[in-house]
């Protein structure tokens, strides 16, 4: 979709229609799957187009499959201006002159969140690990993390449970927290409380020891850096849970379009 005046011309038509169509293929590119995505151009005064030059552009998009494991709701970002490699398009892609910054709003379901915990890429941050405070308690052995389900609470908090595996068997754990930004880029589970509700009571006790240590290996694994997508760098300056959504806001910088998310 494009919006602005244009002046009528076989030139800037082929640029709008060159450039709307190489736009919508290279932003689809960010997602393994996508039910809907709109990409608005916008230029004035139109023949811009022609050289590249585009005032800013918008997406939105419901039902994203990123890197193929992590779903979001909703994403939109709208940038700054834009200068494209007008003869890029003629193939069917953009390439960007320079990097340019946009504004981004995500929007997470309780669902979403749930199972971005059974991906390899997060499983494999929560399964054998060798942390002192945690083979402390399994007599040396390496210890994991299985079974996370997270529920959204308001006002920005979180309940985890989980169980954790140990050589003797597993031990549920059941914590709240409440979800905070450090240096736009990590999420952390502050203030966090363990719960001892559903908790069988022999093992309380080792129960919220692991609660406890659960909390520092999530505070140490939310960070953007480690799921940017390729050639788009993510930062937070908002977070909300609202319902069973946990919504972000912040801003993009974007290098390059990225390749099949």
């Amino acid at each position: 979709m494009f919006s602005g005046t244009l002046t009528k011309g076989v030139g800037v038509d082929f640029a709008e229609q060159l450039l709307s169509t190489a736009a919508s293929q290279s932003i689809r590119h960010l997602f393994t799957h996508s039910e809907a995505v709109d990409v608005q151009i916008r230029c004035q005064p139109a023949h811009k187009l022609l050289h590249g030059e585009i005032d800013s552009f918008k997406m939105s998009g419901r039902n994203l499959l990123i890197r193929k494991d992590f779903w979001v709701d909703e994403m939109s970002f709208e940038t700054n201006a834009v200068s494209i490699d007008f003869g890029s398009a003629l193939t069917g892609k953009l390439r960007l002159k320079q990097p340019t910054n946009a504004i981004a709003r995500v929007v997470l379901s309780q669902d979403g969140i749930n199972r971005a915990f059974t991906a390899d890429l997060v499983r494999r941050h929560l399964q054998n690990l060798n942390a002192v405070e945690l083979t402390n308690l399994s007599g040396g052995e390496p210890v994991s993390f299985s079974d996370v389900s997270v529920r959204l609470l308001p006002d920005n908090r979180i309940t985890l449970l989980a169980e954790v595996q140990l050589p003797n068997g597993s031990v549920p754990i059941r914590l709240t927290a409440t979800l905070e930004i450090d240096r736009r880029r990590r999420i952390l589970f502050s203030h966090h409380q363990v719960e001892m509700e559903g908790i069988p009571e022999q093992q309380q006790g080792l129960s919220k020891v692991l609660a406890n240590a659960f909390a520092e290996v999530l505070n140490n694994m939310v960070d953007l850096d480690r799921f940017d997508l390729d050639g788009v760098m993510m930062r937070i300056n908002r977070l909300e849970t609202k319902g069973e959504q946990l919504i972000f806001s912040g801003y993009a910088q974007i290098e390059h379009f990225p390749k099949q998310g």
